[in-house]
């Protein structure tokens, strides 16, 4: 039995979506403040009696829903705004006899069992009574005068912020799934069974079904002599030592060697007390009436771990060997590394996790869920993938009929490169309806099973040699090479400085094999820019036969008639331009690829433009094949300057040539030049007179318009 999946509605950013969960180990991944953290605490707010709703638990525009509420003629029923959330779980046989309370009939033939359990009032016309009998008592007049102090409560949300918990209440059903879609969302008009609260013992009941343990983010963990909030590794250890304990009782050896121990040190003891006891005696005390003092030593089991036992380790000896011997040297924990002790520390809480559920007093829960809140805070890279590949080895093997499942929230590319597609679950930030911010959860596993086996292997491998981290990104940024990938960062400190606020990824990844990540792209939603080359090619003699750049003599200046683009980006994404011509004459409104007509889309996609290339009297709109070249022709002067001849673009004798063969020069100087050399050679140059080509700036130009608000400026019209 394990957790199929679960729906939360208006729960923070989570406004309205569904999660599916890995049988397994799942992994959330996302921006910042996209929802990962919401998915988790969803499960404390309400499976543990602990921790309690907060009126900050509504999504954004139920607060609005409160505060237009009218209590005079409002519905307080159907109006005021609940949370629900919904756990649906795949049953085996081992389990049939737990869930036979949430079924929903005698005909069930093996569907997934659900719950729903929704944060609603308690009693909603009392709520209604109760809060206008405080608006009523409030003690200024609201046509009292005009003042800094506003008695409570202003307005509902006001009222719910210190009423909420006296109001409102966990409320459980029981859900069909043949009343639901292929979603799992219950068809209108459907009125799910309803269990009761937990004053009628119903969250009892969901309790017997799983138990769900947090391994918050480690970042409190520190070393003692910290003068922060400091929990040792030992102390930890302590704590696992005190849940075993009822294991460790009955073994003899055990309680011998304590034994054993404590009639050593009584001894000790009464030789190290001897003299100060005496010199007491003299005080007059104890007397011949009193009795006399004796320090024993007094092992509690309970306490032999956290009082008068230390965690050490042990440094390795010259041969290796790995065995306590009398010559090994040993250090306090605090003495090791952060990392090194986090790893040793999550692996104990887990483990200690697991045995409380197995000790579980009463029937135990068959699903045991454990989240775990960034493992990569004080892990460097190394532990981060050995603990993400390894968590689940921890554990003991499972008895039948229960079954563990993790759920692992991170911002590591490192944890990422340990996992595959399936297990990813990818937190997107969008505005909704209203201007609410909220989010999507895309189910990575879908996109896997709906793509090609060739474009899957190859995002796949992309994603594990780059360590890219395109899932936690506000944006991407899809170059052409090294000179792009080089050149951007400074062209966005230059031009757009408040990108500088967003977090973008830049991928290299050619324009060869840009258009694979297509699909990737506009399944998660991913804002992108995609800056590439037109890389045009003299045309075909055969108007069918396929363009290969790589066939002698095929390059060939944009300005050739009718010559077509090698670019296998442009070819896939805009199919239906043959020439460079059509390319050039491209309207940027058109270069944004879109999924339907309807849609704004999220992909732009840049490459060169016709600029006006001045040299001498001569002055011609040019558009380069390349980057190097569109820089060479958007900055003649500057290239062309003798004290700019290690950027490579200067040609001899430059001031007496015509601008016509001053760009076949160029033309045939970029094929052969050092790129990264060129690019390295632009970062070292102080002077910020020459310009970035103009098609960088209007792709940039696009991004800070989607990302920022308003859109960045640029200086100068977007050029230096």
């Amino acid at each position: 039995m394990h957790i199929k999946s679960f729906r939360v509605q208006n729960f923070r950013r989570l406004k309205n979506v569904r999660v599916d969960l890995d049988e397994q180990t799942t992994i959330f991944v996302g921006a910042n403040n996209s929802g990962k953290t919401s998915a988790t605490h969803v499960f404390q707010r309400f499976l543990d009696p602990k921790v309690r709703f907060q009126i900050y638990d509504f999504t954004a525009d139920c607060w609005d829903a409160f505060n237009n509420f009218d209590p005079a003629v409002g519905d307080a029923e159907s109006e005021l705004p609940k949370i629900y959330f919904d756990l649906w779980f795949e049953v085996d046989d081992d389990n049939m006899h737990r869930v036979l309370d949430f079924l929903p009939g005698l005909d069930w033939n093996g569907e997934p069992v659900g719950l729903r359990m929704v944060y609603a009032p308690r009693d909603p016309s009392s709520l209604v009574a109760n809060y206008q009998k405080s608006r009523m008592d409030r003690k200024l007049r609201d046509d009292g005068p005009e003042g800094a102090y506003k008695p409570w409560p202003l307005n509902l949300t006001d009222y719910l912020t210190k009423r909420l918990t006296s109001e409102y209440e966990i409320k459980y059903y029981v859900l069909d799934a043949r009343q639901c879609d292929t979603d799992l969302v219950p068809r209108d008009g459907y009125d799910p069974f309803y269990l009761g609260t937990n004053a009628s013992g119903a969250g009892a009941m969901v309790s017997s079904l799983i138990k769900v343990d947090f391994l918050n983010a480690q970042r409190h963990l520190t070393d003692a002599e910290s003068h922060g909030r400091a929990e040792d590794l030992s102390r930890r250890l302590s704590r696992y030592y005190q849940r075993n304990l009822q294991k460790f009782e009955t073994d003899l050896d055990a309680l011998s060697a304590i034994a054993n121990s404590e009639s050593a040190l009584n001894e000790h003891f009464a030789q190290a007390f001897e003299s100060i006891l005496k010199s007491i005696e003299h005080l007059g005390y104890p007397g011949t009436t009193n009795a006399g003092l004796v320090v024993k030593a007094s092992f509690n089991v309970q306490n032999v771990l956290s009082t008068s036992a230390r965690v050490h380790y042990m440094l390795p000896s010259s041969d290796g060997a790995a065995l306590i011997s009398e010559s090994a040297q040993f250090l306090p924990d605090q003495y090791n590394g952060l990392g090194f002790k986090n790893l040793i520390y999550m692996a104990v809480e887990i483990l200690d996790f697991h045995h409380a559920w197995e000790d579980a007093e009463g029937q135990r829960p068959p699903v045991h869920l454990i989240m775990i809140e960034e493992p990569e805070a004080h892990l460097h890279a190394q532990l981060q993938q050995v603990f993400i590949r390894r968590v689940f080895e921890l554990l003991p093997e499972a008895k039948p009929g229960f079954h563990t499942q993790m759920v692992v929230t991170t911002h590591s590319s490192h944890i990422l490169y340990e996992s595959s597609f399936q297990p990813i679950r990818y937190f997107c930030r969008h505005k909704g309806a209203q201007s609410v911010y909220c989010s999507e959860v895309k189910n990575l596993s879908a996109f896997y099973n709906g793509e090609k086996e060739a474009t899957r292997n190859f995002l796949q491998q992309y994603l594990k040699l780059t360590h890219c981290d395109l899932f936690f990104a506000d944006a991407a940024i899809l170059v052409e090479g090294n000179v792009e990938r080089l050149l951007l960062p400074l062209i966005i400190e230059r031009k757009f400085t408040a990108l500088k606020a967003c977090h973008l990824t830049i991928l290299e990844v050619g324009g060869a094999f840009a258009y694979k990540f297509r699909e990737l792209l506009e399944f998660l939603e991913i804002t992108t820019l995609v800056i590439t080359d037109i890389d045009s090619v003299e045309p075909p003699e055969d108007t069918d036969a396929e363009v290969n750049e790589h066939e002698s003599g095929r390059a060939c200046k944009t300005t050739v008639p009718r010559a077509v683009t090698s670019n296998e980006t442009l070819r896939n994404w805009f199919p239906k331009l043959s020439t460079i011509e059509e390319l050039l004459d491209l309207p940027d409104s058109e270069k944004i690829v879109k999924r339907h007509e309807e849609d704004a889309g999220e992909i732009r996609v840049s490459y060169q433009t016709r600029r006006l290339a001045v040299w001498g009297a001569d002055a011609i709109e040019l558009a380069g094949r390349t980057l190097e070249e569109a820089f060479a022709l958007e900055n003649l002067a500057w290239t062309q300057d003798a004290s700019r001849k290690a950027i490579g673009l200067s040609i001899p004798k430059s001031n007496l040539l015509t601008l016509e063969k001053l760009h076949d020069a160029l033309f045939k100087r970029v094929r052969n030049l050092d790129k990264t050399k060129f690019a390295l050679g632009l970062i070292a140059e102080q002077d910020a007179a020459w310009k970035p080509p103009q098609y960088i700036l209007d792709g940039l130009d696009w991004l800070s318009g989607r990302l920022l608000s308003p859109p960045a400026e640029t200086t100068d019209g977007g050029e230096m």
